[in-house]
């Protein structure tokens, strides 16, 4: 059976520094038709566990610790058993949102993922927040980037935990370097190339976007 990548978007609410703003996230699901990892499970624990459509769920893979990214992981975990995993510098940020569940396991640089006969690369790539991490596929030809980079640009860095000129390294080092046909899956809005953002880095810079 090969793996694939299945997209589903939920829909729900970010809160940080006093604010709160709707919002919709892609959930990405990486495997075959026995098992599978989910990559940000975010607000909607029923509609995620409906497009797993009864496979093995492995691992729930955090990309970050914004609450819109892992509001369902607890709910989703106790459904399934699996395994939570998230980079240790976003504990604090998962704090906030689950005071009473940690994370089942770390997620570090360099470190690989095997669903389906796939690996998944986990890079830690900080600045939109100090544990975002990006999982590279290169198998399928794809990095999942959560809000890391998105079409158009970094994610954004005006918050706490957050730091424009570390996001901007992260992405200098660790995705622009990919190839440039490698599609970026993002964790809201429409995907991308590493192609088709690399030109424009200096730009981003002179904005300070």
């Amino acid at each position: 059976m090969a793996a694939r990548v299945d997209h589903l978007v939920t829909s729900g609410t970010f809160s940080l520094d006093g604010g709160t703003w709707d919002v919709d996230n892609n959930v990405w699901i990486v495997g075959d038709d026995a098992e599978a990892i989910v990559i940000d499970a975010a607000h909607d624990a029923r509609a995620i566990l409906a497009a797993l459509d009864g496979r093995t769920l492995r691992a729930i893979v955090c990309t970050h610790a914004h609450d819109d990214h892992i509001d369902a992981a607890p709910a989703l975990a106790a459904a399934t058993g699996a395994r939570i995993l998230l980079h240790p510098a976003d504990q604090p940020l998962w704090k906030r949102t689950h005071p009473d569940h940690s994370p089942d396991g770390d997620l570090a640089d360099g470190q690989v993922l095997t669903i389906a006969g796939i690996d998944l690369t986990v890079l830690h790539t900080p600045g939109h927040a100090p544990g975002a991490v990006s999982l590279y596929a290169p198998e399928l030809g794809t990095v999942f980037t959560g809000d890391t980079l998105f079409q158009g640009g970094p994610g954004a860095t005006g918050r706490s935990f957050s730091d424009f000129p570390t996001i901007i390294d992260s992405i200098r080092g660790k995705l622009l370097t990919l190839p440039p046909e490698t599609v970026v899956r993002t964790g809201h809005g429409d995907t991308t190339t590493i192609g088709a953002e690399a030109p424009h880095l200096e730009d981003w810079i002179n904005r300070g976007h």
